[in-house]
């Protein structure tokens, strides 16, 4: 790997880390108190919809762009980049609602499974799948 490729594959990890670390200063999100707090039975926190779910846009917009960006620069191809962007739009599209329903009900539906839900909302865990599995198709590759 050419050290430009590897100097955007870790300003792509810094930025999810980034993202991570900076998650209660620059996100609305008043569950992560309540999913961190959990165990010790704290009420339902009093929330607004449009914000909450402008900021989860906004950082799913934020992990999107620097899990393209890890993509791009470990694998050089651009239609697996949008391959790989593609999938975790599709996965967001679908645990996005999801999670927005669990949050109406509460998390009645279960506190596991609504945490889960959030991680594949708020986290970029799609990735740990796409960059194996490209990596695989790579290697598939070379073979022929």
């Amino acid at each position: 790997m050419k050290v430009l490729s590897l100097f955007f594959v870790i300003v792509g990890i810094l930025g999810l880390i980034g993202v991570r670390a900076l998650e209660g200063r620059i996100f609305y999100d008043p569950f992560l108190s309540y999913f961190h707090e959990a165990n010790k039975g704290i009420p339902f926190p009093p929330f607004e919809w449009g914000k909450l779910i402008a900021s989860h846009i906004f950082r799913f917009i934020l992990n999107l762009f620097f899990s393209c960006l890890i993509i791009q620069f470990l694998f050089k191809n651009k239609q697996w980049t949008i391959q790989g962007g593609l999938l975790i739009v599709i996965i967001f599209a679908i645990t996005f609602p999801i999670y927005l329903y669990c949050i109406n009900d509460r998390f009645e539906i279960g506190y596991l499974f609504s945490f889960y839900m959030r991680r594949f909302v708020i986290q970029p865990l799609i990735l740990l799948l796409v960059v194996p599995t490209f990596y695989y198709r790579k290697q598939m590759l070379q073979k022929r």
